[in-house]
């Protein structure tokens, strides 16, 4: 089995055990078998937000390394910008607080509980009665891939890893070789500005706030974690302090504008299964609905 493909499917069984756990703790039985009657309505409804996601997926798939290439030549030379910046933090992190269980732990994080993070939320918000908030969450993801992309082309910089290799020790890599070809396929060492790694963690942490009447159980669990990828990028020596920073006004935006764009009240009423319903007990069109 080859290092991809050994990482890859410890990743994805990894990420499916936990997704099972977590849905019976966070959503409960009740309400998953609630969700299994209606999942294609639900699906359907989340079919356009889903699609704009996918869009941007293959978009940034198929165009990164043409795009590096014309960032490279005609982006913002911002490594040296950076670093006048914040000049040592990063080193400074990792002498200060590297050693081996914390390594251990945001290795961890940066690889398993990110790709956690990012998946359970399209889990638990599809099995909510309405699919505002799913809708607004596929949206978020997208607006933080699109216009990640767009600032990478922009924007030419190297992490500290490549620029200070005397003082930043690239953790990640260090103490698990073969992780890096998984994030080979996935990222290039110019993208670094912003930490899409932030601002997607970051954009579920806020989800998890913004939903934790429906969730209370995920709500003390998405924010730790997030904020644990948070300090992961940096404390590996993968990301700047200023690409973290760009990363949190990044996910704010998208959060911002995917609950702008996407309003409640296209949502439609879930089906009770009761054949004496009428359209009277239907919310009036101008009402508003629970997230």
């Amino acid at each position: 089995m080859t290092p991809l493909l050994s990482v890859l499917t410890s990743v994805l069984a990894s990420v499916a055990a936990m997704l099972a756990v977590a849905s019976l703790a966070v959503i409960g039985p009740a309400r998953l078998r609630e969700t299994w009657g209606g999942l294609r309505d639900r699906i359907w409804d989340a079919r356009r937000a889903g699609a704009a996601l996918a869009a941007v997926l293959i978009a940034s798939a198929i165009g990164r390394s043409s795009l590096q290439t014309v960032s490279e030549l005609f982006g913002l030379q911002a490594t040296a910008l950076i670093y006048g910046l914040e000049g040592g933090f990063v080193p400074w992190v990792q002498a200060t607080f590297a050693g081996p269980a914390l390594t251990t732990y945001f290795s961890w994080v940066y690889v398993y509980g990110y790709a956690f993070l990012l998946a359970f939320p399209v889990v638990a918000y599809l099995a909510l009665p309405q699919t505002a908030t799913l809708r607004r969450l596929l949206v978020a993801y997208a607006l933080n891939y699109g216009i990640g992309l767009v600032v990478y082309t922009l924007v030419f910089a190297h992490g500290p890893r490549n620029v200070m290799p005397d003082m930043v020790t690239p953790l990640l890599f260090a103490n698990n070789p073969d992780v890096m070809a998984l994030t080979s396929e996935v990222n290039v060492n110019t993208n670094v500005f912003p930490s899409l790694h932030t601002s997607l963690a970051v954009t579920v942490g806020t989800f998890g706030l913004l939903t934790r009447e429906e969730y209370p159980r995920w709500t003390p669990v998405a924010v730790p974690l997030s904020l644990s990828v948070v300090v992961a990028t940096m404390y590996l020596g993968i990301h700047w302090l200023t690409d973290v920073i760009a990363g949190f006004a990044l996910a704010f935006g998208s959060v911002f504008l995917a609950y702008r764009s996407v309003d409640s009240r296209a949502d439609a009423p879930e089906p009770s299964g009761d054949a004496g319903d009428t359209d009277d007990e239907r919310p009036e069109p101008g009402a508003g609905t629970d997230d």
